[in-house]
């Protein structure tokens, strides 16, 4: 089945946590494809240096940075309200915004817990609820979800984190299919280690033998993420150790994948105990 291309050279193209990590890493790197930029995030400090930064960069693009509490659905609204009225229509989303969270369930404070929610789950879908609507008008367009592999995996330890990321799986594949044929594409990326500041901020302590060896870089994170975007993959793994690992996760019987979630659930509570 052919696949459309998004419609990101000289395009509009609003990018969701764009200030630290793999956000700021894909603002770089479409920042030379794109007419017009928005970058969003809570830290208007930061949004402002990389405006001026790519501003710099590449004379004639358009960059707009909007300071937005994602976590905070009216805001969320308020914005998507905004950017219509200003540009009549987005040409691609990246929902890239999102936090974790470690620990076992039941110990976790729950104001995090609502907050991880709306974030990494109400802010991307109302985004998209908001935004989709004049793509399929004008027949054009593109969703691109920042995910993770924690999107198809059993994680013991991040069951609220883990429980989000399998919402945007299925969310992710059953949008591409309701959109196909309307000309907007729907991807998502599950990345698995990078080397951004999101392991300190959730609260996850030092990597391990396997992370080590699969973590890249945020930029190599962001160039595979586009490239396999603008070839209409559905899911893009990146990094070639790690998308072959994932790939092989996939033939895997649940049955094996749950026994070992098992075995470390079980490891998980010894040591908290």
């Amino acid at each position: 089945m052919a696949t459309s291309r998004p419609p990101i050279n000289g395009g509009t193209v609003l990018i969701t946590g764009a200030s630290s990590g793999i956000g700021l890493e894909l603002a770089r790197e479409l920042a030379p494809k794109a007419r017009s930029l928005v970058v969003v995030a809570r830290r208007a400090g930061r949004l402002e240096g990389l405006k001026d930064e790519l501003a710099a960069r590449h004379p004639g693009l358009i960059v707009r940075a909007e300071a937005c509490d994602l976590s905070d659905p009216d805001a969320v609204d308020g914005l998507a309200g905004s950017l219509l009225e200003d540009f009549g229509a987005v040409d691609v989303l990246v929902n890239n915004a999102g936090v974790g969270l470690e620990g076992l369930y039941e110990e976790s404070d729950w104001n995090r817990v609502y907050s991880l929610i709306r974030l990494n789950i109400v802010a991307p879908s109302l985004l998209t609820r908001r935004l989709t609507p004049a793509m399929v008008t004008r027949r054009k367009g593109g969703v691109l979800n920042i995910n993770s592999g924690a999107g198809v995996a059993i994680m013991p330890g991040m069951a609220a984190y883990v429980g989000t990321k399998h919402f945007v799986t299925g969310f992710t594949e059953t949008l591409r299919a309701e959109l196909y044929g309307t000309g907007v594409l729907v991807s998502q990326a599950l990345p698995g280690p990078v080397e951004t500041g999101f392991d300190e901020a959730a609260g996850i302590g030092p990597p391990g033998v396997m992370d080590r060896i699969f973590r890249i870089s945020a930029t190599r994170c962001a160039r595979d993420v586009i490239r396999g975007f603008e070839r209409g993959r559905p899911m893009i793994f990146p990094g070639s150790a790690y998308r072959a690992v994932m790939t092989l996760q996939g033939a895997l019987p649940r049955a094996l994948q749950r026994r070992a979630a098992l075995s470390q659930g079980l490891a998980l509570r010894k040591k908290s105990a």
